[in-house]
C-alpha cells in the first residue's frame, strides 16, 4: 500500500491536491493575498473573498495564467501551504504526481516539475500525467484500450481539446476560451447594454446561474456602479443579452473541436463518432455550452458529474491503480 503520496492539479482557478495516506482531497481557489507589510494573510477560498475588495498594500493574485505558471514564487508558497493543511505536516519523503497540460513547451512543463522541486517539499520522487490522461480516468474511461476519445476541458483561461488513445495523447490542442473569457463579455455587455460596470465575481455569478434563470424565466440581478453617475446601482439583466455575449466563445471552441476531428485519424474518428466526445472542467457549467457543442459537431456529448474535480479524481486513481501507473512518467534529465 502507497503512503505519503500526493497528487496535484494546479488549474488557473482552482488547485485540487489528494493525499493517498488519508483518502482526502482539497478543492479551493489558486489565490493568495499578500500584505505587504506582513506577508501572506491568506490564501484559497479565504483570499477569493478578499478579491477585488482589498486595498493597495494587499495583493490577491491568481499565480497560473493560461494554464502556466506566471509567478513560480507565491505558487511555491501556496503549494506548500496546502500540502501541509491536508498531510497535517506528514509531507517529507513522500511522491508526488501532477497533471500537466499537454501542449506547452518543454520549459513550461520543466516549471511544473520544479515547482514541485523548489517549494521546500523534500519530494523523494516526482512524476507527471498529461492532464487530458487524468481527465479522461477521472471520468471512468479506460485509456489502456485502443479506442479513440475525445476530451474537451474548459478551463478558467483555457480550453483544451485532445484525442486519447492507448494511454496517450494523439492530438491535442489549448486554445485562449475559458471560464475568465465567458466572464469579460459577460461584464462587457452589462456595461454596453446597462451602463453599469460589475466585477468578475459578480459576472461569475451570472454565468453560473443562467441556466436556472432561463428555466425560471427570470432576469439576473447585478449590482454595480453607474457608468454615468458613478453611483452604485441595481439592474435587471436580460439572460438573452447573456447568451448573445457568450457565443461568439462558445462556436471557437465548437470550430476548434472540428479542427482537431479534421485531423483525427479514420479509426479513432469511428470511435469519437459512436461514444461522443467528453466535456469536463469547470468552465464547462456555463448555460447551453454542451447543447451548442452537440449541435455543431453532431455528436453525443458526455458531460461530467463533478467537472471541476475529474482531473484529480484521475490522479487518484492512477496512484490507487497499478494498471494506470504508466502512464505517469518523468520528465527527461530530472533528477528524481
Amino acid at each position: 500500500m502507497l503512503n505519503s503520496v500526493f497528487g496535484i492539479d494546479l488549474g488557473s482557478s482552482t488547485i485540487c491536491i489528494y493525499n493517498h495516506d488519508k483518502r482526502n482531497f482539497i478543492h479551493e481557489k489558486n489565490m493568495i493575498a499578500i500584505d505587504k507589510r506582513v506577508g501572506v494573510i491568506a490564501y484559497g477560498d479565504s483570499a477569493y473573498e478578499m478579491y477585488e475588495k482589498a486595498p493597495d498594500n494587499i495583493k490577491v493574485t491568481y499565480p497560473l495564467t493560461n494554464g502556466v505558471i506566471a509567478d513560480i514564487h507565491n505558487m511555491q508558497t501556496l503549494l506548500k501551504l496546502f500540502i501541509e493543511d491536508i498531510s497535517g505536516g506528514n509531507y517529507k519523503n513522500a511522491t508526488y504526481y501532477i497533471a500537466i497540460p499537454t501542449d506547452v513547451t518543454e520549459v513550461e512543463k520543466r516549471a511544473f516539475y520544479d515547482l514541485i522541486d523548489e517549494s521546500n517539499l523534500r519530494a523523494r520522487k516526482i512524476f507527471v500525467v498529461d492532464k487530458a490522461v487524468s481527465d479522461a480516468i477521472g471520468l471512468g474511461i479506460d485509456v489502456k484500450s485502443s479506442q479513440g476519445v475525445m476530451i474537451v476541458d474548459v478551463g478558467f483561461n483555457t480550453t483544451e481539446i485532445s484525442i486519447i488513445s492507448l494511454g496517450g495523447i494523439v492530438i491535442s490542442k489549448i486554445i485562449k476560451a475559458g471560464g475568465t473569457v465567458f466572464d469579460d463579455a459577460i461584464r462587457n455587455v452589462v456595461k454596453k447594454e446597462n451602463r453599469l460596470l460589475i466585477g468578475g465575481k459578480s459576472a461569475e455569478r451570472i454565468k453560473m446561474d443562467l441556466e436556472q434563470l432561463k428555466e425560471d424565466k427570470q432576469m439576473a440581478t447585478v449590482y454595480g456602479r453607474d457608468v454615468a453617475s458613478g453611483l452604485p446601482m441595481e439592474r435587471a439583466i436580460d439572460t438573452r443579452l447573456v447568451d448573445q455575449a457568450l457565443q461568439p466563445y462558445f462556436d471557437v471552441i465548437i470550430d476548434n473541436v472540428k479542427i482537431i476531428l479534421e485531423r483525427t485519424p479514420p479509426e479513432l474518428s469511428a470511435d469519437i463518432y459512436k461514444n461522443g466526445l467528453y466535456l469536463t472542467g469547470g468552465g464547462s457549467l456555463v448555460s447551453d455550452l454542451g447543447l451548442q457543442l452537440a449541435k455543431g459537431t453532431g455528436l453525443k456529448v458526455n458531460m461530467a458529474e463533478e467537472a471541476g474535480m475529474t482531473v484529480i479524481q484521475g490522479i487518484a486513481e492512477i496512484i490507487r491503480n497499478k494498471r494506470f501507473r504508466s502512464v505517469a512518467y518523468t520528465i527527461e534529465g530530472m533528477g528524481k
